[in-house]
Formats: C-alpha cells, structure tokens, sequence
C-alpha cells in the first residue's frame, strides 16, 4: 500500500459565528498535481492555512506524512513546502541569501545547507540568477525563487496558492511546466480560482464553494460531469425545421447555420441512435453529430448554485 500523503478529516473552521469552511474530507495518494478550485473567499485559503499549520482548525484534524498537524507541527512543517499568494521574498537579499536565510529556518543542517540550496536552484531554473538581488528579478523569476523557497527541504507535499497571479502568458507557461516537473517527484496543491489553470495543469480536482466540498474527482470527471441534453448534427440534406421537431424526445431546434443543426432533447431520454436511424430512411445524409459539453464555466455555476442551495436547506 502507498503511504498517505495527505488526510483531512471533517475539516472545519468558524472565525467568528459562521463557519468559514465546514466538513471538509479528502486524501492525497500519490504525487501529482490536485486542483484545489473555488472562487474568492469560498474556503481555499483558510484550508490551505490549516494545512500548513498557519491557522488552528475549529474542527477535525490534518495529517501530513501521518503527522497530525496540530498535535506535532514542527514534525508535520517538515513535510510541507508553502508557497502563499503573495511569495515571502526578501527583495534586497541575493538568491543566495534568501534561499540560505529559508534553509536556515528549514533547520537543515548546516553541513548540507549549500547542497540544498544549490539543488533548489537548479530544479526551479534560477541557478545563473545566484548573486543577483531579487528585486531586480522579473516576475516570472521572483516565482521561481518562492518555488525554491518552498522545495528546499525535500517537503513530501508542496502547496501553491495562485502562483501564476499577476505574471504574463509567457511566464505562466514556465511556472506551470516547473510544477509540473516538481509533481514528477512531490504531491503538488494548486490552488486557483481560474478554472483553465486547473484544466492545463491538474489530474484530479477539488472544489470547494461556500466553505464545503461540492465536488471531488478527477479532471475528465468534473469535465463530464455534466450529462449533455443537446447534439449538433451536420446534415448534407436537412429537412425543414418542423419535421425535426416532431421527432420524439425533442424538445427544441435550432440550426447554426444551413446545414448544421442543434438539437435539444429530454435528459431521460436520448434521441441519438433514433435521430441516426430517421436521417438514414429520411436521406438526410447525415455526415457527423456530436454531443454538446459544458463549458467548464457552466459546470462551475451549476455546482456553486448547487451549493448554495444545499446550504440554504439546512
């Protein structure tokens, strides 16, 4: 059996009298990249703080490596490189001497400090930078030194906070093939509310709205989660709008333009393979068709709208 990596277990959190996120549970198997998705201020942060022992959960507990967070932190922060959205860097330090400055508060042994900081360097591409003050870094550097920052004691999970904010197309490409690679070897949360970074980057998602998780699963899961009530069929031969409509289970047509039709049916009952079956005895000349998908944006609207619902219920 492989070792888990992450447990959170009915995770919950009240600042004052509402509860910020509640119930929370997921686990973290394997390396990779897992999506932590929602919107601002559905929950992420407060989760990711607990997480790293900078926040004190109201309810449940966490477990890095086994290490319960909360009754052993310093045991538990070995396990955990931390990257927050706005990257703790010390602008008028050296790459050298920040990364020195964070291997020293890492309690790497002084002896392997340099080859620490040496490795850290070279995985996130900023070894040539080595004397340069990061305030003169672009961007896109600046990110790869927290990177480094948050890599530098061998940390078995590796957690992000939106680092791609703020950087152009460029530089997003470049962080976002270093996490990658960083997810070769560690368990990586990304966090984001951008649902194309998840899409880019991620294999399994969390979402999270509302303070509660509202979905769970991979990325082709939460890409198909949603079963499409519609197909788009491209007809050499289409028949007039009405004789569509008549089919059963339709419920609306449309055409996209002379040859290329919507249909809209039922979602307990699937017109397909009869829509085939008339465009052949019809002559319709069927030449493709195609089921619609949601946009990842819709699915994100009908699982928050669904939250809130839930929420409203209880």
């Amino acid at each position: 059996m492989k070792e888990t990596i992450v447990k959170v277990n009915n995770l919950s959190h009240r600042y004052t009298k509402n509860w910020a996120i509640r119930n929370i549970n997921f686990e973290i198997n394997q390396t990779g990249i897992l999506g932590l998705l929602g919107s601002n201020g559905a929950g992420k942060s407060t989760t990711m703080n607990i997480m790293c022992g900078v926040l004190n959960q109201t309810e449940g507990d966490v477990q890095i490596g086994g290490i319960d967070v909360r009754e052993h932190p310093l045991e538990a922060k070995k396990q955990i490189g931390f990257l927050p959205q706005s990257a703790p860097l010390h602008l008028d330090l050296t790459v050298d001497e920040y990364l020195v400055y964070c291997a020293h508060i890492r309690l790497i042994e002084k002896s392997k400090i340099r080859n620490a900081v040496e490795a850290a360097k070279e995985r996130c591409g900023v070894a040539h930078f080595s004397n340069r003050l990061i305030s003169n870094l672009s961007g896109g550097y600046r990110q790869r030194v927290g990177i480094a920052q948050a890599i530098i004691h061998q940390p078995k999970l590796v957690v992000l906070d939106e680092p791609t904010n703020g950087l152009d197309p460029n530089q997003i490409v470049e962080v976002r093939s270093l996490i990658k690679e960083i997810a070769e070897e560690k368990a990586v949360i990304f966090s984001t509310h951008i649902l194309s970074e998840v899409q880019a980057i991620c294999k399994d998602i969390i979402m999270i709205e509302h303070g509660i998780v509202i979905f769970a699963d991979t990325i082709e899961a939460f890409n198909n989660y949603q079963r499409p009530n519609s197909i788009v069929a491209l007809l050499e031969n289409p028949p007039p709008i009405e004789e569509l409509r008549s089919i059963k289970g339709v419920v609306d047509v449309s055409f996209l333009d002379r040859k290329q039709v919507r249909l809209e049916f039922d979602i307990k009952q699937d017109i397909t393979e009869s829509f085939v079956k008339t465009s052949v005895e019809k002559n319709w000349r069927l030449r493709e068709i195609a089921p619609e998908k949601y946009s990842l944006d819709d699915i994100f609207a009908k699982l928050s709208k669904k939250a809130i619902n839930n929420s409203e219920k209880k």
